[in-house]
């Protein structure tokens, strides 16, 4: 199994911002002192509450690339809605150069109208299906930057080249491809550089709505997941599975392609790792939630007793039961065990540096992990195949 750890940097107790950074790179580095295979940061904007603080995972990935040797280079993810196409691509590819083939792009459409509309006011999530549209387009844009030396596109919201632009200089001899010979009108663009890895880094996309899984893995995309139940996981794994198999005309295992991530903290027993951390998450929990519901947590066909507000059953108990890997590492080797026998899970993203818990106590929790759990998680034949 490939490990890798989501640094969803937080800033509950505003605390100097150069010391956010800080303790993101002591966990970076230790991650990649200590083998794990990948290292994730994600793009939120105008949190002053302090539950998202990093506004940019690739320049994240850079200070990384900088400071580290061997571990992997990923965003969950970029908000690829909210950039401009052309200079997204260039700036992955440049990372991607930099860290000589390191980088894991992790792209999505974005979750907070907050953030969308003020970033993009094409993004706006109120309009869901050109939200889509918008993912789609700006996407095709960038795999085109990355794998044709020169390209054009003329879509519903970007255009390349610009319409009318004439290009004519003494030091860049007319190619036939890329300007019109008999009036020098420009038809297509390089983009520079091209990514390290050929024809570019791998790709997943965050998902969680069975349209979207199925349409990642018809489009050829790895995908990350994060809060549902096993259950719950299972169905959404098969979706996958299914789509993917028929897109290739290839029999794809189950769990082929996915990334879970999960809620961590080890310690050195159950009630220790409620008292250090459960407070922690339960009040991310409530931030997530607010808009979401407790749908995402519930396994299939579950019916909650009816509450007078909509989170009043989220609690630690709650959590814990459903998908936290909370406890002891025997506890939480169990519960990966499990996640790889229901799922033959391949690629576990783990976090712990929750809104408000101290920075020693989640250093802490993440070696207990690497000393104590990573080394009893065996790998399983990845050949297992689950009814669909």
């Amino acid at each position: 199994m490939n490990f890798g750890y989501f640094c969803n940097t937080t800033n509950w107790d505003k605390k100097p911002y150069t010391q956010l950074l800080d303790e993101a790179r002591e966990i970076t580095e230790y991650c990649d002192q200590n083998n794990w295979n990948s290292i994730w940061y994600t793009e939120h904007h105008f949190n002053h509450e302090g539950m998202e603080s990093c506004t940019n995972p690739l320049m994240m990935c850079t200070d990384a690339a900088a400071r580290t040797k061997n571990i992997r280079l990923g965003q969950a993810c970029n908000v690829i809605t909210f950039h401009n196409p052309i200079r997204l691509a260039e700036d992955i590819a440049t990372l991607d150069q930099m860290s000589k083939g390191r980088v894991e792009v992790g792209i999505g459409r974005g979750v907070y109208g907050r953030e969308a509309i003020n970033m993009n006011k094409e993004a706006d999530l109120k309009d869901q299906a050109k939200n889509f549209r918008l993912f789609s387009e700006t996407l095709d844009i960038m795999k085109k930057a990355w794998s044709e030396d020169f390209f054009s596109h003329k879509g519903e919201f970007y255009t390349y080249p610009s319409p009318n632009f004439i290009w004519q200089h003494d030091m860049s001899p007319p190619r036939e491809n890329v300007v019109d010979l008999k009036t020098n009108e420009l038809k297509q663009i390089s983009v520079l550089p091209k990514p390290y890895q050929k024809p570019f880094p791998p790709i997943s996309q965050v998902v969680d709505g069975e349209r979207s899984i199925q349409w990642a893995a018809e489009n050829g995309l790895n995908t990350i997941m994060w809060i549902p139940t096993v259950k719950a996981l299972k169905k959404r794994f098969e979706i996958y599975k299914e789509a993917k198999s028929k897109a290739e005309n290839r029999d794809v295992p189950l769990g082929e392609g996915i990334s879970l991530v999960r809620d961590m903290f080890v310690a050195e027993t159950m009630e220790e790792a409620e008292k250090m951390a459960g407070e922690h998450i339960v009040n991310y929990m409530r931030w997530v939630c607010h808009w979401r519901g407790l749908g995402n947590h519930m396994d299939p066909d579950e019916k909650l007793p009816e509450t007078k507000n909509k989170l009043d059953l989220l609690n630690y108990e709650f959590l814990h039961k459903r998908n936290l890997l909370f406890g002891t590492p025997e506890f939480v080797i169990e519960k990966i065990k499990e996640l790889q026998q229901e799922l033959n899970l391949q690629n576990l993203q783990v976090w712990s540096n929750f809104p408000g818990i101290k920075h020693e106590d989640c250093m802490r929790s993440i070696k207990l992990f690497t000393e104590e759990v990573i080394p009893n998680i065996k790998p399983i034949d990845t050949n297992i195949q689950r009814a669909s």
